[in-house]
Parts: structure tokens; sequence; C-alpha cells
């Protein structure tokens, strides 16, 4: 794997209302935050562009709505924002894909000549995962360190239903498997990002 000096780390969603068990359900991956903390350490100390990526639901009952504290990112995130020496930007979004907030991320990212992103952050299979694939779409390679994402069990038609872990595999599998981007574990980006 080769990451290059310009590789945006996009961090998605990780606020606060996301710790709200009770609206979300049971989550997986206990480790992701520690990974994505991981991941913009080391974006920030070699200088990359990092995306912080906040979701303004327009939902009146979302932790995730503006005004509500669960529409702040967690404490590791917050403290960590403007802290390196590369380019940043704050993108809102009220939809799953980051490329539908504003600023224009597509816009941001080609002025600065990256082609190259790693997505990571919440719900795995929401935000993270459509973002990663528009981004295959437009032409980026992308890649998605799984673990540092996470998301919670959830229900679907038919009485059917997937425990967090389920989906994850499932998103890894449709991102990698169909080209999208490269699914990998967060030690490997940081190790080539060195």
């Amino acid at each position: 794997m080769e990451i290059a000096e310009n590789t945006a780390l996009v961090v998605v969603d990780v606020q606060v209302g996301f710790e709200d068990e009770a609206f979300w359900g049971p989550r997986n991956n206990p480790e992701a935050d520690g990974n994505i903390a991981g991941l913009i350490d080391a974006w920030q100390e070699s200088g990359r562009p990092v995306v912080f990526v906040r979701h303004d639901s327009d939902k009146p009952d979302s932790p995730l709505r503006p005004g509500n504290a669960g529409n702040g990112f967690k404490p590791y995130v917050e403290e960590r924002r403007g802290r390196g020496s590369g380019a940043e930007v704050l993108v809102t979004k009220s939809v799953n894909s980051a490329f539908y907030g504003t600023p224009d991320l597509r816009a941001w990212l080609d002025a600065a000549g990256v082609r190259q992103i790693v997505v990571a952050g919440i719900q795995t299979n929401m935000c993270v995962e459509t973002t990663a694939r528009m981004a295959g779409n437009l032409g980026y390679e992308v890649f998605v360190p799984l673990d540092a994402t996470h998301t919670f069990d959830l229900a679907g038609p038919w009485g059917s239903a997937l425990t967090a872990d389920e989906l994850a595999r499932a998103t890894a599998v449709s991102l990698h498997g169909g080209g999208f981007a490269k699914v990998v574990r967060s030690a490997e980006v940081i190790a080539a990002a060195g």
C-alpha cells in the first residue's frame, strides 16, 4: 500500500450523539475510537490533510440534530481539531455522503490535488460506506480501515435483522469486492503513511 503525501483522511461523523445506546442500540468494535484517534494523530504529525465531517440531522428526534449536545464531536476528536500542520476543513451534511455537504468536499479535494482518501468514522454501513462508494465513483483511490469504523444492529424488512458485526462484514465485502475501496486495517494505513 502506498499513501501519497497529500492523501486526505476523512473522519466521518464521530459525534457524541452516537454514544446514545438507547437510541441506536448495540454497537460493534469498541476499539474504533482508539483507531480513529491514531489515524488523526498520524495524519496531523505527517502534515497530511484532514477532513472532519459532522452530521447535522434534520430529524427532530435525532441525537445528532444541531443545538443538541450530541451534535458535537466526541472529545478526542474535538481536542485534535486544528492541531495539525496540514490543511484541515470541516464539512457539514444532513445526508449520508460527505460529498453532499458544505463546503463542497470534491472541490476542496480537487483544489488540493488529492486523488487518494482514507475514510474512517461512524456508521460503517451508512455514512462511511456511502462516502467511500461515492468517492470510488468519482475516481478517487479509497482506503477504508474497517477497524476505525463502527455501527449498530439494524432491523430490515420482513422481520429480518443484522448485528453490527454482520453489517460491518457486509460493508467490507461490498466495498472491497465491488471495487469501490480497499478495505484495510488502520495499522497498515498508519505504517504506509509513516
